[in-house]
């Protein structure tokens, strides 16, 4: 169910495994400045979810982020078929069977009212069948000072089972703001991320909401800064 975050800004959360481990997911749902809603990384629209999201005002854009979290943007869509599906490029070729509306840009002004967004370029995560493209979009919400992320970063904490924090400990992510292993591991190009790192650094925003683990509700900037200059072996 929804749990609100601040003003216009809430989330939705549900069960998710991967590679065995109990991370969770989270969508993330903003009313923009023209009160239409925004839904980025969808979940699993249940009727109760459905409801709550009415009462907030009318799903205008469903947004899949990176090639990984879109596998339940079909339902989404056939639940608000008035809805604009976005995505990123590369989740046409990878799965055209996806009936997207528009891919994500960044050469215009934004098309969502009060939410700015980045391309990540650069990084890379270790798939079933090795290293893979994220193609990820990150997000920053103005007004509350709030930057979305789904797979750039991660913080795992103690609310979530033995078997993922230690995992996380020895990886990454466990009560920090960082990347995982298995980025770590995928990513090479790392003067392409440190790029996109200096980015994100540039926004204004204090809280970080990510799609797997524990919401920063403080200092996000501050620890975003401090994992990625770990993972990247440099200060930005």
């Amino acid at each position: 169910m929804l749990r609100a975050i601040d003003r216009d800004l809430w989330v939705a959360e549900q069960p998710l495994r991967y590679f065995g481990l109990s991370v969770g997911t989270r969508m993330t749902v903003i009313r923009l400045a023209d009160d239409g809603l925004a839904l980025i990384s969808p979940i699993q629209i249940s009727a109760g979810l459905a409801d709550q999201l009415d009462q907030l005002g009318e799903v205008r854009h469903i947004i899949a982020p990176n090639l990984y979290h879109y596998l339940f943007a079909a339902d989404c869509k056939a639940a608000y078929p008035a809805a604009q599906f976005w995505a990123t490029p590369g989740l046409r070729t990878k799965r055209p069977d996806l009936a997207i509306d528009e891919v994500i840009g960044g050469d215009s002004p934004s098309p969502w009212p009060g939410l700015e967004r980045l391309f990540f370029d650069g990084f890379k995560t270790l798939g079933p069948g090795g290293p893979d493209p994220l193609e990820e979009w990150v997000f920053c919400h103005t007004a509350s000072r709030t930057l979305i992320l789904t797979d750039t970063a991660f913080c795992f904490d103690e609310s979530f089972p033995w078997l993922t924090q230690l995992v996380t400990k020895i990886g990454g992510g466990y009560k920090s703001l960082s990347p995982s292993l298995l980025e770590r591991m995928a990513t090479s190009a790392k003067d392409t991320v440190k790029a996109a790192a200096e980015q994100v650094l540039r926004w204004d925003f204090d809280r970080v909401i990510m799609a797997h683990g524990s919401i920063v509700e403080c200092h996000g900037k501050e620890q975003f800064q401090h994992g990625y200059e770990q993972f990247l072996g440099c200060v930005l």
